[in-house]
């Protein structure tokens, strides 16, 4: 399926994880348009960016979208409601990655600039700033659990931040060229990077070194995607999807697809959707994976024959610890500080007031927007997670001289944090892990109807004991009050005789007479 997405050249895109039928464009008509996956026409028009969309990203209820524009600002967009929801202003030059957090309102940014930023939604603020790459930063993903933050550069490095403490825990180094992207495994502690040098490594967050490395005279590797269950990786090479185990390392399957420098991939219903663009078109690929080979021996020159092979271990084993971790927590800092300048936390002005006034989405096709969208608003009977972390603290008063140094925004770098940068994880909001050999199942609550089609306590006959064989004619008012009257004064008379006989009890009690009380 090929769609004319802009009127000028398509410069980002992104599919919705969840379903698989959302598609999101960015282009250089500084516009944001949405679409249903295999549909000529568009659903929504997201305007408001002044220059050009450089990166997309939707959240995992594919309820809200953010976007970032060459000149640094990023948008934050209710898709339901069909409206923009803040304006962060924080980098200076282009947005190169974006991605949400699983659970929270909250979004990590990279830039140009070198700088990753947190942001929280709500607060319309920057909430901590990460310095430690020394070129753009390509990619950012959030562990499953909500903990971590992975991050791609054109440094070719990999850096594995931890939210709860702010500070990088540790630096992949091994690629040869950029890191075009990263995926955690959805179970396990395993992170899978594909990068320009035409290589795809596989890393082991426990011990924090690589597990295998897949070379193969390709193209350089543009994006990869592990399987629902964890038993694979897809990666996307221009003109093939390929598919790969890591221990052993070994293909399992190459597909060829004529979708040229995929962008994106995505799962639904047991079938792979990829997009493409070139120039102001979008292209989309559906390859069913009933027919790629997941798992077994079939190899492609990987492994030489003389090596002993070991057996893959059986889909739903896990080799290595999975996103379930000791119930610990980190301490919260001391003292409150300053996290952040007051142009990054700053309440939102006129100015942002007005910039989000001029920001709109425009509703293309309303049958489909209700179809996808309005849906989604019916009750919801699971509550909501609690927030990954808690929101940062308001200033305290300070002094001139700590007015002065709180006037720059700390950067966390690769030594020790400083003092106060302490984010305290729920770690009851963490999601709970779900083993890959047994498929999760939520059984949905049945539903009792109810006996009567007006509801109960409007009518003073309501507070009447249900008789049987009553008449069907209903009671007034007046009646039903004078029916509930009629036992009220024997009632209290009762209750002032008991409150009598305690009392004298009481009395005898509090002389020490126990035994007369009795």
């Amino acid at each position: 399926e090929e769609i004319v997405a802009h009127s000028r050249n398509v410069s980002s895109l992104v599919l919705g994880k969840s379903s698989g039928r959302l598609l999101a464009t960015g282009g250089d008509d500084c516009r944001v348009n949405i679409w249903s996956v295999n549909k000529p026409s568009c659903i929504m028009s997201l305007k408001g960016h002044t220059t050009p969309i450089r990166s997309l990203q939707i959240n995992v209820n594919e309820e809200l979208l953010v976007s970032g524009s060459q000149s640094g600002s990023i948008r934050v967009w209710d898709l339901e409601a069909a409206k923009i929801l803040c304006t962060l202003l924080g980098h200076k030059v282009s947005i190169c990655s974006l991605d949400f957090h699983p659970f929270g309102n909250f979004v990590a940014s990279g830039s140009l600039d070198t700088n990753i930023k947190l942001w929280d939604v709500r607060r319309k603020g920057c909430i901590f700033k990460y310095k430690s790459h020394t070129q753009a930063v390509r990619c950012l993903r959030f562990s499953p659990d909500g903990q971590w933050l992975a991050s791609a550069a054109d440094d070719h490095t990999i850096k594995l931040w931890d939210l709860a403490a702010g500070k990088m825990m540790f630096e992949f180094t091994g690629h040869s060229g950029p890191v075009n992207v990263v995926e955690f495994h959805p179970n396990e502690y395993l992170l899978a990077s594909g990068s320009s040098d035409r290589t795809v490594r596989f890393w082991d967050l426990e011990k924090f070194q690589v597990v295998s490395c897949i070379e193969e005279e390709a193209t350089p590797v543009r994006c990869v995607l592990f399987n629902p269950d964890g038993c694979c990786l897809y990666s996307g090479f221009q003109g093939s999807l390929r598919v790969y185990g890591w221990e052993p390392e070994r293909c399992l399957d190459v597909v060829f697809v004529n979708w040229g420098k995929v962008a994106d991939l995505s799962i639904c219903n047991n079938q792979l959707i990829g997009v493409s663009f070139a120039q102001s078109t979008v292209s989309s690929f559906v390859v069913d994976l009933s027919r790629v080979t997941k798992s077994g021996f079939i190899l492609h020159g990987l492994i030489r024959d003389d090596e002993p092979l070991v057996p893959p271990a059986p889909m739903g084993s896990s080799l290595r610890r999975i996103y379930d971790r000791p119930s610990t927590s980190c301490s919260k800092p001391q003292s409150r500080v300053k996290h952040n300048s007051e142009s990054e936390r700053r309440s939102p002005s006129s100015e942002d007031d007005q910039d989000e006034k001029e920001s709109k989405a425009e509703i293309q096709n309303l049958e489909d927007y209700k179809e996808i969208f309005q849906r989604k608003n019916a009750i919801c009977q699971t509550p909501p997670r609690n927030e990954p972390f808690p929101a940062p603290p308001e200033d305290e008063p300070v002094t001139a001289k700590e007015a002065v140094k709180s006037s720059q925004a700390p950067d966390v770098h690769t030594s020790l944090p400083k003092q106060g940068l302490v984010l305290e994880l729920r770690l009851s909001s963490r999601r709970p892990p779900i083993a890959s050999s047994t498929p999760f199942t939520r059984k949905e609550p049945s539903v009792i109807p109810a006996a009567r089609n007006v509801p109960i306590g409007t009518k003073a006959s309501d507070f009447l004991p249900a008789v049987k064989n009553q008449s069907q004619t209903e009671l007034a008012d007046e009646e039903a009050m004078s029916q509930i009257r009629k036992g009220h004064q024997s009632m209290c008379a009762v209750l002032s005789s008991r409150l009598k006989n305690l009392e004298a009890v009481r009395a005898v009690w509090s002389t020490s007479d126990i035994k007369a009380s009795m």
